[in-house]
């Protein structure tokens, strides 16, 4: 039986009701709302709520709406920086019957700047039958039941590039204008719509089609996962956070059997933080043994989050942000299996930090393969909210990492957007061996986007603008006779790596800038790429390779998008 069906059987008797209990202080930026809260006064609250976040880019305030299991007959526009979560066990304990949905932030149905907002765990029936999600990057759809259709776009409008994982669709999926997107893990009746870069990994029905035409790239099963912890409040009213498990080698959900597989912490081992906590308080409670959840707002740090503990679980609520002030690191994560950070931003500060976040310690030989370190829904920020700056974004030392969704973005508008102004030389390093990144968008950064020298690594899904404003050549060269930083670049010693479905795009702002390739690496056989394309989106500059010496330059007059299927 496709997962579909059973997941709509499941929606039958799925909700039910629960023992109530006197929800957790989440602090004021959290609503949490039960099937018997007044219906007008919580459309009054969801309303308020957006009528501050629906424009707001690069605003300041923080939301989360927590949804008890039942039934609920509202209409949630979700503006930025706001998280809908369904707290019950599966998505179907938590009914939505209404008018769901994110639109481009932008006139003309533009959701190209339509960022920082996500919904997780719950299910569905949309006004009119279809429910739309018009999103580029840092939007998580996660968890999701839709009791219809979805379609990622705004009226055919542009889109740049989203994430689902976990998640049933009973209709169909129209990805329209989407340039780019990622699927994981997740199950629908059908698909339609393509653009550049369509990557599917694990899912249960995958579109008809593949590599270069359709752009379709098709993963059958997903090698390692690890879901994103979640809230979860079982039958008797009892607030925890359960921890999904290692998965190998899967295609479609964790939660056929009503519930996905993993462990429950209850909530009273974590300590809720609110905004106005400094860094050492929280140390202290992490030194402790306690694990952490972040509620909504703008952590400003003095000194970095230290996680130090196997298997502790660091959790965001409402794109909780943490911006260091003394130009340290945001989160160090030791070298210790299990740890998982989770939904957080990450905003540089404007003391140049080495590192943003560090997971594990350089040189490490630590097998972490049985119990890996994992993030999810990550995502880095330098400039356009103020003035920021980073050396690295992002550095991976720990070995068997996995990277589930990140967005690691030098800020190519806003407040503090400049070359000389938001400097940013890398938004990826990664040292560990065996790491694996699926939904790596990484943009904006002045040398190489991602450099990546550990052995055996894997991406799955790759999507990458390269700066906008270098304002000559000069500035722009990584080598002799080299113009620009290739996108990805791995390290001319790695014997292996491979990477499926990769975009790298265009946008010199200045005349006689050009990059030479926009994916770089050593010739060995066991380094394999494989469905790349390059698209110049402005009409100054190209790039002249896709990848080393092959693929030839992208022009816009006429049109030309390079495409390699495999290299070598």
């Amino acid at each position: 039986m496709r997962g579909w069906i059973v997941s709509a059987l499941l929606g039958v008797c799925g909700v039910v009701a629960m023992a109530q209990a006197k929800a957790p202080d989440f602090g004021p930026n959290v609503e949490v709302f039960s099937s018997k809260s007044d219906a007008a006064e919580m459309q009054k609250k969801i309303d308020a709520v957006y009528s501050v976040q629906q424009h707001s880019e690069f605003g300041a305030q923080r939301n989360a709406f927590l949804f008890l299991p039942g039934e609920y007959h509202v209409d949630i526009p979700i503006g930025f920086y706001t998280q809908v979560v369904g707290v019950g066990e599966t998505p179907d304990a938590v009914r939505i019957t209404g008018n769901v949905h994110a639109d481009a932030s932008l006139a003309h149905n533009n959701a190209t700047c339509t960022f920082w907002r996500g919904v997780e765990g719950f299910s569905v029936v949309p006004a009119g039958g279809t429910m739309q999600w018009a999103v580029s990057q840092a939007a998580p759809f996660r968890r999701m039941h839709i009791l219809g259709n979805l379609v990622l776009h705004q009226q055919h409008g542009w889109a740049s590039g989203g994430w689902m994982a976990d998640s049933v669709i009973d209709g169909n999926v129209d990805s329209g204008t989407q340039q780019q997107w990622i699927s994981r893990n997740s199950e629908w009746k059908s698909w339609t719509g393509s653009n550049w870069n369509m990557v599917f990994v694990g899912i249960d029905h995958p579109p008809v089609g593949q590599w270069p035409q359709p752009p379709y790239t098709t993963i059958g099963r997903a090698p390692v996962t690890r879901e994103k912890p979640f809230l979860e409040v079982d039958g008797r009213g009892r607030w925890g956070v359960r921890v999904p498990e290692l998965q190998m080698n899967t295609s479609g959900i964790t939660w056929h059997g009503g519930q996905t597989p993993g462990k429950v912490i209850p909530l009273d081992k974590f300590y809720i933080a609110k905004p106005a906590d400094s860094a050492a308080a929280m140390n202290v409670e992490l030194a402790k043994g306690k694990n952490l959840l972040l509620t909504p707002g703008i952590y400003e740090l003095t000194e970095p989050l230290r996680v130090t503990r196997a298997n502790a679980v660091v959790l965001g609520l409402g794109f909780a942000t943490l911006k260091p002030v003394n130009g340290t690191a945001a989160v160090t994560v030791a070298d210790e299996d299990g740890v998982i950070v989770a939904g957080l931003l990450i905003d540089a500060g404007e003391k140049e930090s080495p590192v943003l976040m560090e997971v594990g310690v350089p040189g490490s030989k630590t097998n972490h393969a049985r119990n890996p370190i994992t993030l999810s829904d990550i995502f880095f920020r330098v400039g356009g909210a103020g003035l920021g700056r980073a050396q690295v974004n992002l550095r991976v030392n720990a070995n068997d990492t996995l990277i589930d969704h990140t967005w690691i973005w030098r800020a190519d508008h806003g407040k503090g957007a400049g070359w000389t102004q938001n400097t940013s030389a890398n938004g990826l390093v990664v040292n560990g061996d065996r790491v694996t990144a699926y939904g790596l968008f990484v943009e904006h950064h002045q040398q190489f986007q991602v450099l990546w020298k550990g052995e055996a690594g894997r991406t799955y899904f790759y999507q990458s603008e390269i700066p906008y404003d270098p304002p000559d050549q000069a500035s722009f060269t990584s080598g002799a006779g080299v113009n620009g930083w290739a996108s990805y670049k791995v390290a001319d010693d790695v014997k292996s790596h491979e990477a499926w479905g990769l975009g790298v795009y265009s946008v010199f702002r200045h005349p006689n800038v050009t990059l030479t390739r926009a994916i770089e690496v050593p010739r060995t056989p066991e380094v394999r790429f494989h469905d790349m394309i390059t698209v110049a989106l402005d009409n100054l500059g190209e790039i002249s390779n896709v990848i080393d010496d092959a693929g030839g330059p992208t022009s816009t007059k006429p049109r030309n998008t390079p495409k390699v299927i495999n290299f070598p």
